[in-house]
């Protein structure tokens, strides 16, 4: 569990470790901002690509060999990236860099449907769920710290270099530790390319103009978004049809059936919309607003990735016991926990911000950390090993829409304040931090709304499941 772990925080923390890199790299290779944000989007925009297609390949060649050839993969692109001579290429390194991390995230996740049962699962996935939560908020911190050990015009080199040693004692820890799981029982041995094409187009065409939209391509881009909206009815038409047909679907319509996988998606996606975009804002906020270098903008925000990581292994123990409760508490307290950022930062400014906001951002690092494990486990815990790993990756693929759609939306509410009201940084990010808890309000709705409607749940092994492994 712990080996899969480094390569689980390793992928999505270049998500965010990347941001308090990008002055750096615009003035080492003499690139516009326009380019450089790709860097980020580029990075984002394959991961969430290829998640579920890597999932259902895990599913049928096994999670070991997936695992080993992800992270190996992951390691060489880390090193490509950092190495690049020209914006160009960087940016080709980190596309191919964000397809070897979304081959590997899934197979996390699978793996612990594969390897625990129970409320031993529980508590892996709030494991996994606190690696998810820590990396995403401590992206900013690390990123910080790198560029204060190495302050040359190729310092920024080291935000990518650093993964090469640990991924190459990651390769060689899991070789000896991660066990080979029995692959998911098939009724063709095959991969449904016609359905990953189809899916993989719909999110392509989906998340292409979220991410362009910082470089002002966004309202350019609305077409796409009927062109996903064609691709993603007709992937699921063919997935029926691959059904009836008797072979193995890329993703199974049971899914959509499955007792909280519909749910979880849709909480997991309206949680993400407010929860990635704020680490851009208050970025924004602490480093062109009120001047901070890299390092104290993270340090600002340590406390929250310090209340996810208290909170999130404890709830995943505690989700046999509350179920979907957890997640509702944990969206009430990230709610006023943001909420109350919000009104400090509207009347606090200067060197005192940083201090002001660490009460209200522990608080909302504490309730995020009862979202995101208790979540996972409650939207994969009925879904049958056999589709552990597309199951999970459509969990992160929903994430991953969501972190595109925060990051453009509360980006664009901050700029079209700051320019409203002269340069207001206050309002700025007041006003955005506000929007990304108007999203987590609707996420508490959905979760409150499937409490009512379903009776609370013991965690227990699924009966598809039960049933595939008295199969095997």
């Amino acid at each position: 569990m712990a080996v899969t772990q480094i390569a689980a925080f390793m992928s999505l923390l270049d998500v965010s470790i990347v941001n308090v890199a990008l002055p750096s790299i615009e003035r080492g290779l003499g690139a516009s901002a326009a380019s450089v944000q790709w860097v980020v989007s580029g990075y984002a925009l394959t991961l969430g690509l290829v998640l579920v297609a890597a999932g259902r390949l895990g599913d049928t060649l096994g999670r070991r060999r997936m695992f080993l050839i992800a992270l190996s993969a992951f390691v060489v692109t880390s090193a490509l990236t950092g190495a690049a001579p020209t914006m160009q290429l960087l940016i080709v390194a980190r596309l191919l860099q964000g397809i070897a991390g979304g081959m590997l995230i899934p197979q996390n996740s699978g793996l612990v449907q594969d390897l625990f049962r129970g409320p031993e699962r529980g508590r892996a996935f709030g494991i996994l769920g606190a690696t998810i939560g820590l990396s995403t908020a401590a992206g900013p911190i690390i990123g910080g710290l790198i560029l204060s050990a190495f302050p040359g015009p190729d310092g920024w080199r080291w935000v990518f270099y650093v993964n090469v040693p640990i991924g190459l004692v990651g390769l060689l820890l899991a070789s000896r530790l991660v066990p080979a799981t029995t692959r998911a029982a098939r009724r063709a041995a095959h991969l449904d390319l016609v359905g990953a094409l189809l899916l993989g187009g719909g999110v392509l065409s989906l998340l292409f103009p979220l991410v362009s939209a910082d470089t002002g391509d966004l309202a350019r881009g609305w077409p796409l978004f009927v062109v996903a909206m064609l691709l993603f009815a007709a992937f699921a038409w063919w997935e029926g049809r691959t059904v009836a047909k008797g072979r193995a679907p890329l993703l199974e319509p049971r899914l959509a059936r499955t007792s909280g996988f519909p749910a979880g998606s849709g909480i997991g996606l309206l949680y993400y919309i407010g929860f990635a975009g704020i680490w851009l804002v208050l970025a924004l906020y602490f480093q062109a607003g009120l001047g901070y270098s890299p390092l104290r903008s993270g340090l600002s925000v340590t406390p929250f990735a310090l209340g996810v990581a208290a909170s999130a292994a404890i709830a995943g123990r505690l989700v046999p016991r509350f179920g979907r409760r957890l997640t509702v508490f944990g969206l009430g307290a990230t709610i006023v926990g943001l909420a109350a950022t919000a009104i400090v930062l509207l009347h606090v400014q200067g060197d005192a911000a940083g201090w002001a906001v660490a009460a209200p951002l522990l608080l909302g690092g504490l309730g995020a950390g009862m979202v995101t494990s208790p979540n996972m486990t409650l939207t994969l815990q009925e879904v049958p090993v056999s589709m552990a790993g597309a199951a999970g990756g459509a969990l992160q693929t929903a994430q991953r829409i969501g972190s595109a759609i925060g990051t453009a939306v509360l980006a664009a509410v901050f700029y079209q304040v700051l320019s409203g009201t002269g340069f207001d940084y206050q309002a700025a990010a007041s006003d955005a931090l506000l929007f990304a808890c108007a999203f987590m309000v609707l996420a508490l709705l959905m979760a409150v709304a499937e409490l009512v409607l379903r009776r609370p749940r013991h965690l227990k092994q699924p009966a598809l499941g039960q049933a595939h492994m008295h199969h095997v």
